[in-house]
């Protein structure tokens, strides 16, 4: 990843996320500018776009700002240059296993919410499709 900032329109841009979106996830304390240009304007890294991805897709599958921290807590522990014993890693890395089965449960259930809504406009397609009946034939 190199160094380069980007202004906060780039990364709504990049994020698809309102600019709104953003800083309410800074107050959150999820992301935070990497620096501030001469005019004080707030500047982001590669990294902090990546951070605001997996928020935009944590949050469609409801999970809450405070969980989005703790995933997001457990993943810089383990990206960090920091030594982990072993049962700290372990740890880390059953926090991010319950988030992703509980991902994959999410993912489930939108799968049968899917089918349905597919199924639902199918049949409404079937419907304007087929021949008129007239009245009284």
């Amino acid at each position: 990843m190199d160094g380069k900032h980007m202004q906060i329109g780039e990364v709504a841009a990049r994020t698809e996320l309102s600019l709104r979106t953003i800083r309410h996830y800074e107050e959150a304390g999820l992301v935070a500018p990497s620096a501030r240009s001469q005019g004080g304007f707030r500047l982001y890294t590669e990294n902090d776009v990546a951070r605001l991805m997996v928020i935009r897709r944590m949050k469609p599958l409801g999970f809450t700002l405070d969980q989005m921290r703790d995933l997001l807590e457990a993943t810089d522990r383990l990206d960090s240059d920091d030594e982990l014993d072993a049962a700290e890693r372990e740890a880390l890395l059953g926090r991010v296993r319950a988030y992703q089965q509980a991902a994959a449960e999410q993912v489930g259930k939108l799968r049968v919410q899917m089918a349905r809504a597919e199924d639902f406009e199918a049949t409404l397609r079937t419907r304007l499709e087929a021949p008129s009946v007239t009245a009284g034939s």
